[in-house]
């Protein structure tokens, strides 16, 4: 059996919030297929971000075991985190998390500048990642002449650059109206066809209905896991525009 890329057994996590302690996770297991596209769904405390940072390997767990690509990266120190974050995991967040005075093409090199790939390299890498997500006439703009789902695109990009094991979404379509967002995971689901995989955290069962899993957390432990037939963004998409048509 091909091992899984991401394995979770017995993952916990507490945070002491004055005298009391919370269990954000409760003992997690839980693994991802390489491909999958999956969605991590729950109410507000439910552990749902705490399982995002513990996969995306912003925190550590206080017991239990996690591997990424077979690797166990849940004693790693700060430094290997940190190197396996640049290389293996792509982020996505709801605020885009641009850096203001800078154009698209140099925020998305910012990986390739940790990882001390040259100029030359960084451009070109940059570029060929902006002309995926279909910006690449856009390279030279800051992020205040573009659009909210295009900023977003701007971070896919910068995501995808490193050619990440994992991409993690955090409310991606969160800043976002309907339609951008359906723009939005009809890049994802793409990405996902060509066989990168992703994990999405949302609160919106719209959004969770493109993925072909959906994961529900609830007081730290995982409450439902669904495989499903996603809902295709293209054709969602398309109805949109001929709504408008027709409203017209």
């Amino acid at each position: 059996m091909t091992e899984p890329l991401i394995r979770v057994e017995q993952l916990t996590k507490d945070y002491a919030l004055g005298d009391t302690v919370v269990h954000a996770l409760a003992g997690v297991t839980l693994s991802i297929g390489a491909g999958e596209f999956v969605a991590v769904m729950g109410p507000s405390g439910s552990g749902k971000s705490t399982f995002m940072n513990m996969i995306g390997c912003l925190d550590r767990p206080n017991s239990g075991n996690y591997w990424l690509a077979g690797e166990d990266v849940a004693r790693m120190d700060s430094d290997a985190l940190a190197a396996v974050r640049n290389k293996r995991i792509g982020f996505v967040f709801q605020q885009f998390n641009l850096l203001a005075r800078t154009s698209a093409l140099e925020n998305v090199e910012l990986p390739l500048m940790y990882a001390n790939v040259s100029i030359a390299d960084r451009h070109a890498r940059a570029k060929e990642k902006l002309v995926q997500v279909g910006l690449g006439e856009r390279a030279d703009h800051q992020p205040s002449q573009l659009s909210g789902g295009q900023q977003q695109r701007v971070a896919i990009a910068r995501a995808l650059v490193n050619n990440p094991a994992l991409i993690l979404a955090d409310e991606p379509t969160g800043a976002l109206d309907s339609r951008t967002s359906v723009e939005i995971m009809v890049l994802l689901q793409q990405l996902n066809a060509g066989g990168m995989t992703i994990i999405v955290v949302t609160h919106e069962n719209d959004i969770a209905a493109f993925a072909s899993r959906v994961v529900t957390f609830r007081d730290g432990k995982v409450v439902s896991d669904v495989t499903q037939v996603p809902r295709s963004a293209s054709a969602e998409l398309k109805r949109m525009q001929r709504d408008v048509e027709t409203a017209a």
